[in-house]
């Protein structure tokens, strides 16, 4: 073993597991479309995954409690065509809707919340603010040009 290199021995019978095994799937967490029920969470999945490989997924890797899985296939759009006037399609994708076990529920985490407080007097947001406004007011068209843009002059 001069190289550097650990060459794990194949398995036997009361030999410690050394080895690491890593799914070959991937899931993809998705904000539904529709509203869901709080205990459920939608996930873009793999084609070849089943329900169960989700639910042992979850289960094993993250450990959370998963009481049912659903699936369905997710049909790509056909309606568009390339610069050769040839149909293109989007590819399928499955999707699972997880119903999590043990009154647990989840939500989304808010990223962007609006800022409902005023920036105080001369701060630098203050600053930008009522520079903003004062751009707005001079860029908004007179009322007495009837509609008539600023470019032809009159």
């Amino acid at each position: 073993m001069a190289s550097g290199k650990v060459l794990y021995p194949l398995y036997q019978l009361g030999n410690p597991q050394l080895r690491i095994f890593r799914t070959n799937f991937f899931m993809t967490l998705v904000r539904p479309g529709v509203p869901q029920p709080e205990d459920t969470v939608q996930f873009r999945i793999s084609m070849q995954m089943t329900r169960v490989d989700v639910k042992n997924y979850l289960e094993k890797i993250y450990n959370v409690p998963v009481s049912v899985v659903r699936t369905r296939i997710q049909y790509g759009a056909n309606n568009k065509r390339n610069h050769k006037n040839q149909k293109v399609k989007k590819p399928d994708y499955k999707v699972a809707y997880v119903q999590l076990g043990q009154g647990q529920t989840f939500q989304f985490p808010n990223l962007f919340p609006e800022k409902e407080e005023a920036p105080e007097p001369g701060s630098v947001e203050d600053i930008q603010k009522q520079f903003m406004e004062n751009e707005r007011q001079k860029q908004t068209a007179d009322p007495r040009r009837g509609g008539v843009t600023d470019w032809f002059g009159l």
